[in-house]
């Protein structure tokens, strides 16, 4: 799925949270599910596809992740929350 997207990972439901921007959402989350990317997503076992937003360019997507990576933590949760209340894993959806 090459299109731009913010996406947000999870160690577990409210567990420790990354955000992410990238052109290719598919081939960028198996890079983390399989620890190809060193850094913080590899140190703190952070897998979990909890959110998705795609946009159009990369650079409005680019310009979401630093408003979101800027939020406080319960402005996150509370986002991913009305996406997904389960907290699934939307890896599946994906593959």
């Amino acid at each position: 799925m090459k299109q731009p997207a913010v996406y947000i990972l999870a160690s577990k439901r409210n567990g420790t949270l990354y955000t992410g921007v990238t052109g290719n959402l598919k081939k960028r989350i198996r890079q983390h599910k399989e620890d190809l990317i060193e850094g913080f997503t590899k140190r703190y076992t952070v897998k979990m596809l909890v959110y998705v937003e795609y946009h159009n360019d990369m650079q409005s997507a680019i310009k979401r992740e630093k408003q979101i990576k800027e939020w406080k933590r319960a402005w996150k949760l509370e986002l991913i929350e009305k996406m997904n209340p389960e907290w699934r894993d939307l890896w599946d959806e994906l593959r």
